[in-house]
């Protein structure tokens, strides 16, 4: 089971400007097959598969821990983008009439959030593709599980770094910045866990890219913060022993690393506005207001 916290891993406001053209690009970091839906089912799914749990309990735990810290990534994704689209369509034409709001969605690269999903986050790459279930690899080997799981981890910075490139929407880059030190720590989880099964010396391999990732203004808040060098324990009382896996000195800033139990402090979500212009959320605000007002009347 997944015990589901109203929060975001970090706090995202809403800025003043859309960029709808950007939010685009950022749906590649959610749907495409580098993506955190790809990061987030391949790890659960091979949390579910795990044969043998209790002989390799420390990988097991490992996996299951970073698959529950992937589920809020696909949430903090969704929330950059739904931030990105917030005041994209014309909200000068909305007066009683229908007119054409939305004629700026003609150009947009991806009308699809416009006619699709309310002006919101799709489980789609960037050019609009669906997630695909296929993107899941499990192979029941635990080794090139493993592997793949650092690949994996290396093409999605890779993804978010050139993504950087593409917009300087600030809730983009303050997503994007949170998440290349926390994928940094997947990738060095993976690494140090092949490195105790096989011998080889993954952890080497590291960064991949070669950027360091102070590089970007937008990591060096949590780097300082130490996030970087922390794995979290998603559960009260159990996947204990990926800390097993999770010792030693990062091997690229010679720190400490820390297991913490407990989940990230997290930030309240932004509250996202209504888009009158596509008839979201299809009420007018003072009358959901009026419903929520005599729902919470009959429960007192």
């Amino acid at each position: 089971m997944i015990l589901k916290l109203n929060k975001l891993a970090i706090e995202l406001p809403l800025p003043d400007e859309p960029d709808p053209d950007g939010a685009a690009a950022v749906q590649e970091l959610l749907g495409g097959r580098f993506g955190e839906m790809s990061t987030f089912m391949n790890y659960t799914f091979q949390s579910f598969n795990f044969r043998g749990a209790e002989d390799a309990k420390p990988y097991f735990d490992l996996i299951s821990n970073i698959s529950a810290e992937e589920y809020g990534h696909v949430e903090l994704v969704s929330t950059a983008v739904n931030a990105m689209l917030t005041g994209a369509s014309d909200q000068s034409e909305v007066n009683g009439d229908v007119g054409t709001p939305l004629a700026d969605a003609k150009s947009a690269r991806l009308s699809h959030h416009y006619i699709v999903s309310g002006q919101a986050a799709l489980v789609a790459n960037s050019l609009g593709q669906p997630w695909q279930g296929d993107y899941v690899f499990n192979s029941g080997d635990l080794v090139l599980d493993l592997l793949h799981n650092f690949f994996l981890e290396c093409g999605a910075r890779a993804h978010k770094i050139r993504v950087y490139e593409m917009t300087d929407h600030p809730s983009a880059r303050q997503m994007i910045g949170y998440l290349l030190v926390r994928g940094g720590v997947h990738q060095l989880a993976y690494a140090k866990a092949l490195e105790q099964l096989t011998g080889v010396e993954v952890p080497k391999m590291l960064d991949i890219p070669q950027i360091p990732n102070d590089k970007f203004p937008e990591t060096r808040q949590w780097q300082e913060k130490g996030l970087h060098r922390i794995l979290y324990r998603f559960s009260p009382d159990a996947y204990e022993d990926a800390g097993q896996v999770w010792t030693g000195q990062h091997p690229i800033e010679g720190d400490e690393l820390e297991f913490v139990d407990g989940p990230p402090e997290g930030a309240p979500r932004p509250e996202l506005p209504a888009e009158p212009a596509i008839g979201v959320p299809g009420f007018h605000p003072g009358e959901i207001g009026e419903l929520a007002a005599k729902l919470m009347a009959r429960t007192r």
